[in-house]
């Protein structure tokens, strides 16, 4: 897995190197997606979801983590290093390393995947994760923008992750594992900062669920949520 990361690390700084210039200067985007609460019956959660970039208009380095705390205790926490090529208008190919904190105990990934601005305005975040022990992980991010006015936006998004195997420790089953389904409504004071609300729904499907209940857990959730959205 090192090995593979540091090939595909070392080709993204040599293509970067060959594309700085006065016409292709070294910009970079720092961008909190969502940093908000999440209230219903049951605990309180605070999520981050961010990512941060850099590099030149082919080639560029990203920093991806989601992370999820409910009642002060981080619950899920996942870091992806990713090298970027742009293959097509609005389309970059990534691939890198992706690395669970958390739960117990930690996960370390290949990363391959597509993000892009997809025909009728779709923003897809598409990646494909292979783990060390075989375990494979589709998953796939979509969101729409729709403007209401030219500061208020209302947002529906999806993500749907995908399992080759069981993983009883981390109660993962396989096939269909679980489907998040999120819609926000924000408002631009400016572009760059935007408080939001909205409302979240996540429901775990097959042994996923199965583990679920083995725990005393819920297999689906609603919440309300409030937050911001940030980047500069």
């Amino acid at each position: 897995m090192k090995s593979i990361l540091a090939v595909v690390m070392f080709v993204g700084l040599s293509s970067t190197a060959l594309a700085g210039g006065a016409d292709d200067p070294l910009l970079y985007k720092v961008m909190i997606d969502k940093l908000e609460l999440g209230n219903t019956s049951g605990p309180n959660t605070l999520v981050l979801d961010a990512d941060a970039w850099v590099g030149y208009d082919l080639n560029k380095f990203w920093f991806k983590t989601d992370v999820e705390r409910v009642d002060g205790n981080t619950e899920e926490a996942e870091v992806q290093f990713l090298y970027s090529r742009a293959i097509a208008p609005f389309w970059d190919f990534q691939a890198g390393w992706r690395h669970d904190i958390k739960p117990k105990p930690t996960r370390d990934y290949l990363a391959l995947g597509f993000k892009g601005l997809s025909p009728y305005q779709f923003d897809v975040d598409a990646g494909l994760f292979v783990g060390e022990s075989g375990q494979v992980n589709a998953r796939l991010d979509v969101e729409y923008e729709y403007m209401l006015t030219q500061k208020l936006i209302l947002s529906p998004e999806l993500e749907v992750n995908l399992y080759s195997r069981n993983d009883a420790e981390m109660g993962i089953g396989s096939g269909l594992s679980d489907v998040e389904l999120g819609l926000r409504l924000r408002y631009e004071i400016r572009r760059e900062f935007a408080p939001y609300i909205g409302v979240n729904w996540t429901r775990k499907f097959g042994q996923t669920a199965d583990f679920a209940r083995a725990d005393g857990e819920d297999t689906s959730d609603v919440q309300f949520v409030a937050g911001i959205r940030v980047w500069f």
